[in-house]
């Protein structure tokens, strides 16, 4: 009995002592906080997701504060928090809110495989190994790189062979696009109007384009030729549209014989 309560009184005793020294030292390392990193961080969305390239929300909005970025650092939260942020700090922004695109239409359907592929199931091996698994070199490959690295289950690989994006629940964060090994998703602004290209073959061989994929570009320049603002030109093999001039008039669109032409704001429908 009295072994069990020395060893009570022990306990207690060490217990007391390592409450004493943390409270102490809590005091002594004491570090206070800048008021408006605490308005930064209840601001910003908590997701932690480390788009921004820091470790956490908390790491931004001390980077914030201490002027080492700039208040739009976060892509998460897009135009709405980085107003917000702007406002704490006394700043101005120019932030767009943005979601992802996938430049590819080559579903299996239109882009079939080259061969049973027997390799690690991801589209950097599958690139490092055999170029790709699709016919064309430049589409998707298809092994959901850019859905592993999706912190909010925003983009899907469906049963056709190419990943769908929520727009719903995509945030613009850009995690995606850093691990696409043909670079086929992009950053748009959802104000964004406009034709866009849905396609990154860039193959100059028209005949080659069609036969490994029928909705790639074949560099006929109809879209070019047809634009009445003349503000599409076929650069390195792919239109590109100055979206300053660009009025949605559709003329690109409609002559385009393979469908690679869309208008943004048909594509990205945010629900």
């Amino acid at each position: 009995m009295n072994l069990i309560i020395a060893t009570l009184v022990v306990s207690l005793a060490l217990a007391a002592l390592l409450g004493f020294l943390l409270g102490f030292f809590k005091k002594i390392f004491y570090v206070e906080v800048d008021p408006a990193e605490e308005e930064i961080r209840e601001v910003l969305p908590g997701a932690n997701c480390g788009a921004c390239g820091y470790a956490g929300c908390d790491a931004l909005a001390t980077a914030i504060v201490r002027g080492e970025v700039l208040a739009s650092s976060c892509p998460v939260g897009g135009a709405e928090v980085a107003n917000k942020i702007a406002d704490i700090i006394g700043v101005k922004t120019d932030a767009v809110t943005k979601v992802v695109v996938l430049l590819c239409q080559g579903v299996l359907e239109k882009c079939p495989t080259k061969a049973d592929y027997i390799g690690v199931k991801t589209c950097q091996a599958a690139k490092l190994s055999v170029n790709g698994t699709k016919l064309c070199d430049y589409g998707c490959i298809g092994f959901g790189d850019c859905e592993a690295a999706c912190p909010f289950d925003a983009i899907h690989v469906r049963a056709d062979g190419i990943p769908h994006v929520d727009y719903a629940k995509c945030t613009g964060c850009g995690l995606c696009t850093e691990v696409c090994p043909n670079l086929l998703l992009e950053l748009v602004p959802v104000e964004r109007t406009g034709a866009i290209a849905l396609c990154s073959n860039r193959n100059p061989r028209k005949a080659q384009v069609f036969k490994d994929c029928k909705v790639g570009c074949i560099k006929c320049l109809k879209c070019e030729k047809a634009c009445p603002k003349d503000c599409l030109k076929v650069i390195n093999g792919i239109p590109v549209i100055d979206y300053a001039v660009c009025d949605s008039c559709g003329e690109c669109v409609s002559v385009c014989p393979t469908g690679v032409l869309t208008l943004v704001e048909d594509l990205v429908r945010i629900k």
